[in-house]
């Protein structure tokens, strides 16, 4: 089982899933999660080592060299996946709530997150029986040449505190419908999520050793995992500081890797766009504390709509309910900890010192905890650092604009390229604007909504690589050419 059922009052206790086993760590040590809400530890997970890291990998390894994983069709690692799917479906809500307890973050955002995890691998189970290569003309007509797409073997995966699950599948449901296996290393700070997917991975019926958790110190366990010689694929969502680590340790195994690192996104509102509207999802980028990655946390708004604009956004903000996680009334949830509380207020602090105006919030609210107000800053400066850094938390900054050039100019103004909102009641403009802002996805009158099928991913340093549809299905496939001879004519 996922968790050994703790007395009243007592902490939850975890293994790790190694090998289709669950295990302690080999040296004994564990760790706590505290929940962000509480404040209190509720769960203890192994401290994993580069021993247990390594035991996984191993693991994994065998399953694919050895075990009935690496000589199953691709139509019966399909039916696996659509089992797993059923599975996940049944547990959903129960996921969600650990999830909730290891971040904090809102229960109708887990559940919705959850919810949504059949659907991948519904999709790419649909995909796993279809990875094909392609017949190639040859230039002599005694040769026959293809490509023939095969597994690659061992997949690492690091996954952020924010979205554990959701971020992991991902990564997992393409990995598994192009035949690999799987070594994930969650955050951290929220650790056990993870582990109860792999309780709904041995439901459904995987061979041993196809999916494996360790948790751990990312300088412990993520280290060990990402420079293991026997990973063949690294897959990385965080920030840019650690993507940088992780490159190297990929670059000496000559291992390919992508990594999604973040972003500091643009939201353009022009005049001509609906205001209610985009003030509306302006306020909500508050959501969650400001956690996500794919916020539009940089407000760019038409100057002749200032003042409308912020009169419709601050409504939508004081309607904003910071409380309980678990109550579907709230709509902003604590920090994750209080070192990253430490950090968001250290940049709103730096900001005050700067010059820079706090149009409102910029302070922990009276009510204990880890919660920070939603804070709008109007830097001095573009080159502010509250404009140019990832908060990753409830503050924007807002700044306006004279015309599109200016507009555009402004939003590809950062060395991130994760995504950015456009508001604009033109179709001409919404294509324009949108080829000319530097990033990922662009979301034109909408914002969040993820196709299957649609790459993912960031430019500058918000990351490399591309998740999503064929795109993901290439990166956990090598491919092969052959070249035979007609040995009638050799």
């Amino acid at each position: 089982m996922a968790t050994n059922g703790p007395a009243a009052g007592a902490l939850a206790s975890y293994q790790m899933f190694i090998g289709g086993k669950w295990v302690d760590a080999s040296s004994g040590e564990t760790f706590e999660s505290v929940n962000p809400y509480t404040g209190a530890a509720w769960a203890t997970v192994p401290r994993a080592s580069h021993a247990d890291v390594d035991a996984a990998v191993r693991a994994a390894r065998q399953a694919f060299d050895e075990g009935p994983w690496g000589r199953l069709t691709g139509t019966e690692r399909a039916r696996l996946m659509r089992r797993l799917a059923a599975v996940i479906e049944e547990g959903a809500d129960d996921l969600a709530r650990v999830e909730v307890r290891d971040n904090g973050k809102l229960i109708r955002e887990m559940q919705g997150q959850i919810r949504s995890l059949p659907e991948y691998f519904h999709y790419f189970a649909g995909a796993a029986d279809k990875i094909h290569g392609d017949t190639i003309p040859p230039d002599r007509s005694n040769f026959l040449i293809y490509s023939v797409p095969e597994p690659l073997g061992v997949v690492g995966a690091i996954t952020p505190w924010n979205s554990p699950v959701l971020l992991m599948t991902w990564k997992l449901a393409p990995a598994l419908a192009a035949g690999c296996t799987f070594v994930v290393k969650p955050a951290e700070q929220a650790p056990a999520s993870t582990l109860e997917f792999a309780a709904l991975v041995e439901e459904a019926g995987f061979p041993p050793g196809v999916f494996n958790v360790v948790q751990g110190i990312g300088e412990e366990a993520g280290a060990a995992l990402v420079s293991s010689t026997g990973v063949r694929r690294i897959s990385f969502t965080g920030s840019p500081e650690t993507g940088r680590s992780i490159g190297l340790a990929a670059a000496a195994n000559i291992v390919p890797f992508t990594a999604e690192l973040g972003g500091k996104g643009p939201l353009i509102v022009f005049a001509d766009s609906d205001l209610d509207a985009a003030a509306a999802k302006a306020a909500g980028q508050y959501d969650d504390a400001g956690q996500v990655c794919l916020a539009g946390t940089r407000l760019l708004v038409e100057e002749s709509v200032r003042d409308a604009f912020l009169e419709r956004f601050h409504a939508g903000v004081d309607a904003q309910v910071l409380g309980d996680p678990r109550d579907d009334r709230t709509t902003i949830s604590p920090l994750i900890h209080p070192d990253h509380l430490a950090r968001v207020e250290g940049f709103v602090e730096r900001a005050r010192a700067n010059g820079d105006t706090i149009v409102r919030g910029g302070r922990q609210p009276d009510m204990g905890g880890l919660w920070y107000e939603p804070t709008l800053i109007e830097p001095r400066s573009n080159d502010s650092e509250v404009v140019q850094r990832e908060v990753f938390g409830p503050v924007l900054t807002f700044q306006t604009f004279r015309d599109e050039r200016e507009a555009i100019e402004l939003a590809n103004s950062t060395r991130y390229g994760l995504s950015a909102i456009v508001y604009t009641g033109t179709q001409e403009r919404a294509e324009r604007v949108g080829r000319a802002v530097r990033a990922g996805t662009v979301w034109v009158n909408t914002f969040l909504v993820r196709d299957l099928t649609a790459p993912f991913g960031g430019v500058g340093i918000s990351g490399i690589g591309r998740e999503g549809g064929d795109y993901a299905l290439d990166f956990y496939s090598d491919l092969k050419t052959l070249q035979i001879l007609d040995g009638s004519t050799a």
